[in-house]
């Protein structure tokens, strides 16, 4: 979910009933943060994504595969292959302006091992 500030964003979701905040990174330019609000779906904020959209993320066994059957169907690649700590992604969207992500996770709790690493200088802790 992009956010302008993600500070307002995080004390609004985690306000809730059993909502914990898994992990925050200031990193790259962005602000990225996961809230678990202990039922599926989690919460990922992003303050490089437009404040207010949704961009819905799968994960997908194989991300070539997966983009190559949205493609045949008329989804277009609109950013990607790129990377992330957790495995590689592509962002596809479709004629009605519609854009989901694909995730292919190679690495399931690398955010997690990272935010738990006290020597990581971009983990935000004040929380």
């Amino acid at each position: 979910m992009g956010t302008a500030d993600t500070d307002r964003d995080l004390d609004a979701w985690l306000s809730l009933p059993d909502a914990r905040l898994r992990w925050r990174f200031q990193h790259f330019g962005a602000d990225v943060a996961d809230v678990d609000l202990g039922t599926p779906p989690l919460i990922l904020l992003a303050d490089h994504r437009p404040a207010g959209s949704l961009l819905p993320i799968y994960a997908v066994a194989r991300i070539g595969t997966t983009s190559s059957e949205l493609v045949a169907t008329g989804w277009t690649v609109a950013t990607g292959p790129l990377g992330t700590p957790v495995g590689p992604a592509v962002v596809l969207s479709n004629a009605t302006g519609t854009h989901i992500a694909l995730l292919e996770v190679h690495r399931p709790d690398a955010l997690d091992r990272t935010d738990a690493d006290l020597d990581n200088s971009h983990a935000v802790r004040e929380r």
